[in-house]
């Protein structure tokens, strides 16, 4: 298909300060768009001016949540050219959600086409001071005009970009980090796998509770047994034991991170021995008592990785490596973003020029 494009006749002004950036703030000045009519499948892809969108009352989206999403990052690098890190990865796991959700799956390597289109049309947004790049937001929502639960027949495909700082204000300083304990984010069998509204709205109970006590996000336990590891609110998280790094195991209840993938890759590449299984907070807590847990933190899209300084659970709080980054989330941030900025060479389809 061809994509159109329509360029604004009114650019808005872009920061002028890029250190103040923070996240999610700004907006770029177009934005692509993409119809699915039954019958019809996906069509009409265009890239037009950033503007609202015009929903029915009824728009399904509304009422019952069908929309899913991803997350990922344009870097402007230091030899002028701009890069994307695995957008093919980020469109394999957008058709895993819309399989889960009954919204029609999109051509991945045209949604990929899409967003070079789009990063191309406003690369003069993309943000060239350390630390900084142009988010991407795409996602789809149901239009359909009907109150009644059941798979609607009219979708948007959109992609936004907005060019951001840092995800959390710590930067890489280490986060705090609060254990929940009394509510549940998801099971298996539900969405928890999924990038999906609904599971981000049932964090932000626990989410603000543990804001109001001084903690950055939220650790969630398994809504079975509760009491094995799963994932903080926006990360896959990673834990350095005595001679074993451990990151909880894909279970159908947490996000299969992108970050998460590449950190176990390179991990293992440097031949540090990686773990994916289930882990207690039990077992955390012994480990920490006993020294062994040397490290935490947490990996995705926005915050790259980010190092956890301690984890509160009930009254026991777990400083770990003395609230200090650890050496190896300092190597993987290192490698990560050298690759992302296109100063190391990755894994061959890892950076994809625009």
């Amino acid at each position: 298909m061809e994509i159109k494009i329509e360029r604004t006749k009114t650019p808005k002004t872009r920061p002028a300060d890029e250190s103040k950036l923070g996240f999610g703030n700004y907006y770029t000045d177009h934005m692509f768009i993409m119809n699915y009519d039954e019958g019809q499948g996906w069509h009409d892809p265009r890239i037009v001016p950033y503007a609202p969108l015009e929903l029915d009352p009824a728009a399904m989206c509304l009422h019952y949540g069908q929309e899913v999403f991803e997350g990922l990052k344009a870097y402007r690098c230091a030899d002028g050219k701009v890069r994307l890190f695995r957008p093919d990865k980020n469109m394999a796991r957008l058709n895993v959600s819309n399989d889960r959700l009954c919204i029609p799956k999109i051509d991945e390597e045209f949604a990929v086409e899409a967003i070079k289109a789009l990063v191309k049309v406003d690369e003069a947004w993309i943000p060239s001071a350390e630390g900084t790049s142009l988010y991407i937001r795409p996602y789809i929502i149901a239009t359909e005009p009907h109150i009644g639960v059941h798979p609607a027949k009219h979708l948007l495909f959109l992609i936004i970009l907005s060019p951001v700082g840092a995800y959390y204000p710590e930067g890489l300083d280490p986060v705090k980090i609060y254990v929940e304990t009394n509510y549940v984010r998801a099971v298996k069998g539900g969405m928890g796998f999924t990038k999906t509204g609904g599971n981000y709205a049932a964090s932000l109970k626990a989410q603000d509770e543990a804001e109001d006590v001084g903690y950055t996000q939220v650790l969630w336990l398994d809504g079975v047994e509760r009491k094995y590891v799963e994932e903080v609110g926006t990360m896959n998280v990673f834990f350095v034991l005595d001679g074993e790094i451990v990151t909880p195991s894909l279970q159908g209840s947490i996000l299969s991170g992108i970050t998460r993938m590449s950190c176990i890759e390179i991990l293992k590449s440097w031949g540090l021995n990686v773990s994916e299984r289930r882990i207690s907070i039990d077992e955390l807590a012994k480990a920490y008592d006993e020294g062994r847990l040397l490290e935490a933190f947490g990996s995705g899209t926005a915050a790259v990785i980010s190092p956890i300084g301690e984890l509160k659970w009930g009254d026991k709080i777990m400083k770990i490596n003395n609230g200090e980054i650890g050496e190896i989330s300092q190597k993987l941030y290192d490698t990560l973003t050298g690759i992302q900025w296109g100063k190391i060479e990755g894994p061959e389809g890892w950076s994809v020029e625009i």
